[in-house]
């Protein structure tokens, strides 16, 4: 398996969490003349000259109504803010993080799904989940306090398990596929964490809902931030254990085996490369067979 972070992972900061607290401090890191902000609007990324992410003043745009740029962290020594503007500003087109994660570098990405999923999280949690009071920001963006009844709020990620059912007598994998996805492709299955379920348990309750098999052995291989819009993947493997698979919940249009031969022939299409579908399948395709 290969040692290399997943795409959206990886963000070379310095957090400084324990500064985030002290509000001269952040103030004067905003002031910094060489402090930089990544803006994001509506979960997508604005984009400045040459279609990289737009890096602005601390002070030049105008944060989304009920939020303020949040810290991400220190960069090469100088504060690096993420703010969710209302509108691009001028001069700036919008992106989807999709569209523009393969023209990064592995930092590049994972800060800006960074600043992206804080984005989302600010815009979406403007009121108290508690009482439906206004929220304000504390701890430089990553607490939101309610005035009201005093509830504290932090940004909030979901985990969703996301497993390669392999069959090592057979030399195959089971892969579904979604109606809304490209005419042909196919990918690994895949679920949210339920309360009160360990991540082994959610792996074999999936695969059973979607497929209708029995898995065991279940081995985590990776994880993957996902800002679309709080997610958090984590990759596994399980062994296929019984079972004839089908689609059983209508969340999938098909779910089939797919032979070792028939994906490294090219013949079945996969998931994109900054996926970590993709990367379970390919990390399988490059472990012995026998």
């Amino acid at each position: 398996m290969s040692a290399a972070p997943n795409t959206f992972a990886g963000a070379a900061l310095d957090r400084v969490s324990a500064r985030r607290g002290d509000a001269d401090w952040v103030a004067r890191a905003a002031a910094d003349p060489a402090a930089r902000a990544l803006v994001t609007v509506g979960g997508e990324v604005v984009l400045g000259a040459g279609a990289a992410p737009l890096e602005a003043p601390v002070g030049a745009v105008a944060p989304f109504e009920g939020t303020a740029p949040v810290l991400l962290g220190l960069r090469d020594g100088h504060a690096l803010f993420a703010i969710e503007a209302a509108a691009p500003p001028d001069g700036g087109r919008l992106a989807s993080l999709r569209e523009v994660a393969p023209a990064l570098s592995q930092a590049e990405g994972a800060t800006i799904a960074y600043a992206t999923a804080l984005g989302n999280w600010h815009r979406t949690h403007r009121f108290c989940a508690a009482c439906g009071a206004p929220t304000e920001m504390r701890e430089a963006g990553f607490q939101r306090v309610c005035p009201a009844c005093g509830a504290h709020h932090f940004p909030r990620t979901d985990p969703v398990v996301i497993m390669l059912v392999v069959d090592p007598p057979a030399d195959r994998v089971l892969l579904g596929r979604q109606a809304a996805w490209p005419p042909g492709r196919y990918s690994c299955l895949a679920g949210f964490v339920e309360p009160g379920e360990a991540l082994e348990e959610a792996v074999v309750r999936e695969v059973a809902e979607e497929a209708d098999v029995a898995v065991d052995e279940v081995r985590y291989r990776s994880s993957q931030p996902w800002p679309f819009p709080a997610s958090l993947m984590l990759g596994f493997t399980c062994r296929y254990a019984g079972g004839e698979p089908r689609s059983v919940d209508g969340e999938l249009e098909d779910v089939r085996w797919f032979p070792r031969a028939e994906l490294v022939a090219g013949d079945a299409v996969l998931p994109p490369p900054l996926a970590i579908a993709r990367r379970l399948i390919d990390d399988w395709l490059e472990e012995d067979p026998a």
